[in-house]
């Protein structure tokens, strides 16, 4: 079964992100609870977690803004 990653809402006024990095290689292994890709907001920039153990699928290119809530990739 596959698990979600969507960006996250980091501050109380944050409505979009950008993501800056994947640092995970789409098809790459990932651990729960590791770094799995960089975000920037307007006031932070903040590593998020892998909410899940398994193989990676990126959805979304990096250097792009995205609305909290959008769909960025999975780990299946």
């Amino acid at each position: 079964m596959a698990v979600d990653i969507i960006l996250p809402k980091l501050g109380f006024s944050m409505s979009e992100g950008t993501l800056t990095e994947w640092l995970v290689a789409d098809g790459g292994a990932v651990r729960e609870g590791e770094p799995l890709f960089l975000l920037e907001s307007d006031k932070s920039a903040q590593e998020v977690e892998a909410p899940a153990s398994g193989t990676l699928k990126v959805l979304k290119e990096t250097g792009e803004t995205y609305e909290v809530g959008t769909l960025l990739g999975q780990i299946v």
